[in-house]
């Protein structure tokens, strides 16, 4: 019986060393090296290789490393092979701090002072306090739940919408694309942690942002995939959004010459919003090998009807 890992080497090592002391009776083996591939049972990776089944026909479940599994093709693995995406607190918590980071810069004005200092332009603005200000979160998941109560903490308003109904305390929560509209209109500093699916796919767009207050400003920490870049920039020329900062863009990484990376009102992070940490993430990909052997709940076994 044998583990394959298909990721950074770093991390692998870490791992390595975690399977020979919790789990010695699995054999751990770091891609490319990967034995007899009919000894291998589980896998993890990014993005699996081509060929999955007929290359480990006894494959009987596949992570990925990170939250999401929107880099997989699913149509090329079978339906009967449980799929299960990353749910652990180092990601959790990275992400809380990114988040937290955005929604203040944004909330504080940071990308006009940016622009600012870059023009050398002295020009304070007014000061609103967090307990004014309206943050909604598109995305109630793990990670969007987190969120919401680190930022209902620091003092914000906070909603959030998400596909199916939510209840969390001291968060007004909206579902279904029938409460969009009065979600958004709402909203000052909107933040993406959706999944990326076909639903998802580029709803940040012209339309979303005219349902915003005007002046509204936007975080994308969410997939490139969800925004459409040139309806961006247009709402940010014409003053409909106010600022924007993204973490994640379509591609990656964006071309010299892409528009979104001299806007004067946008900030760019390269993805770095939230990495699976190497010593959290083994425990719970050990956890969820325990569970399996005992035909327990898997965590974080993704919904292939909802494509998360």
């Amino acid at each position: 019986m044998a583990f394959l890992f298909k990721s950074e080497a770093a991390r692998g090592a870490i791992w390595a060393r975690a399977f020979a002391e919790k789990a010695p009776d699995i054999a751990f083996r770091q891609w490319p090296d990967i034995g007899d591939p009919q000894e291998v049972r589980y896998l993890t990776a990014w993005i699996p290789p081509d060929d999955l089944t007929a290359t480990f026909p006894n494959l009987e479940l596949i992570f990925s490393v990170g939250a999401g599994i929107d880099q997989f093709d699913l149509s090329k693995i079978p339906t009967d092979l449980p799929v299960l995406r990353m749910v652990e607190p180092g990601l959790i918590a990275c992400m809380v701090d990114y988040v937290l980071l955005g929604v203040l810069a944004l909330h504080r004005d940071l990308p006009a002072y940016v622009a600012q200092q870059r023009r050398g332009e002295w020009q304070p603005h007014p000061v609103l306090p967090a307990s004014r200000r309206r943050v909604g979160l598109l995305g109630l998941g793990t990670l969007g739940r987190s969120v919401a109560e680190r930022l209902r903490l620091h003092g914000f308003i906070v909603s959030g919408w998400s596909r199916s109904p939510r209840q969390l305390p001291g968060i007004a929560c909206h579902a279904g694309a029938a409460e969009l509209p009065a979600f958004l209109a709402q909203t000052d500093i909107l933040v993406c942690l959706l999944p990326l699916t076909k639903e998802t796919h580029g709803i940040l767009d012209r339309d979303l942002f005219a349902k915003l207050p005007r002046g509204a400003t936007l975080l994308n920490a969410g997939r490139g995939g969800h925004l459409v870049a040139a309806d961006l920039i247009a709402a940010l020329d014409e003053d409909r959004l106010g600022a924007a900062i993204l973490d994640v863009t379509d591609p990656e990484p964006l071309s010299p010459d892409h528009p979104l990376w001299r806007h004067p009102k946008i900030l760019i992070t390269p993805h770095v919003a939230s990495t699976t940490q190497a010593e959290t993430s083994v425990e719970v990909v050990l956890d969820n090998l325990r569970r399996h052997r005992q035909g327990l709940p898997l965590i974080g076994l993704v919904d292939r009807q909802k494509g998360y």
